[in-house]
């Protein structure tokens, strides 16, 4: 599974602290946008890769069971939304090891990236709809 930590500007931090108790709900909803802003773009990458291959034998399984995950604290106290795969798979096998066979490839079988060039294609746009978030949301304050 691909990982994508994104720093967050001193200026950005300086914003949040001025939210006081409501900052959790706020980077919650900030998250939620960036989130949404890189799963929409693996979801395009995804489907322009599975089921090219002559003999493909796509269900359209793995782009469905793509999504995102709720915000969770993890023991640093850091707040995190996931895009990843559902499991398991309705025949019982693994979406995230099917997607890892797409990225990378295997014996007999070319890599077809899409989690690489969508973390690298969505940076920006979830950054900036993120920061655009935090503003709205605190202009509502």
């Amino acid at each position: 599974m691909a990982k994508c930590q994104v720093v967050l500007p001193e200026e950005f931090m300086l914003k949040l602290s001025r939210l006081g108790k409501q900052t959790d709900a706020v980077a919650e909803k900030v998250l939620e946008a960036g989130g949404e802003i890189m799963l929409d773009k693996i979801k395009d990458n995804l489907k322009s890769v599975v089921g090219k291959a002559e003999d493909s034998r796509s269900t359209g399984e793995l782009v469905s069971s793509l999504g995102l995950s709720s915000v969770k604290q993890d023991r640093d106290g850091n707040s995190n939304i996931k895009v990843g795969f559902a499991e398991p798979r309705s025949d019982g096998g693994s979406n995230a090891k099917i997607a890892n066979i797409l990225e990378y490839g295997r014996s007999g079988q070319t890599a077809r990236p899409f989690l690489a060039p969508a973390k690298k294609a969505a940076k920006k746009p979830c950054q900036e709809a993120m920061v655009r978030t935090l503003e709205e949301e605190i202009k509502k304050l």
